[in-house]
């Protein structure tokens, strides 16, 4: 897994993660909420498979 998603991606991944499931927790929005597992699990790991499948990458090192 070569790192495809990079800082600002990362930081924007993480903050809609987390936002997703506090929103959920909070029952602000309903159980799709919990789709921001993915977006919060890739920015912490810093790999996207979306992207290797789109030849997308942001991070600088790839």
């Amino acid at each position: 897994m070569t790192p495809n998603v990079g800082g600002l991606d990362r930081i924007i991944r993480i903050s809609v993660g987390i936002a997703l499931i506090v929103a959920t927790l909070t029952g602000f929005i309903g159980v799709w909420g919990w789709i921001g597992v993915a977006p919060l699990l890739g920015g912490l790991v810093g790999w996207c498979p979306a992207y290797t499948l789109l030849g997308i990458s942001t991070c600088k090192s790839a």
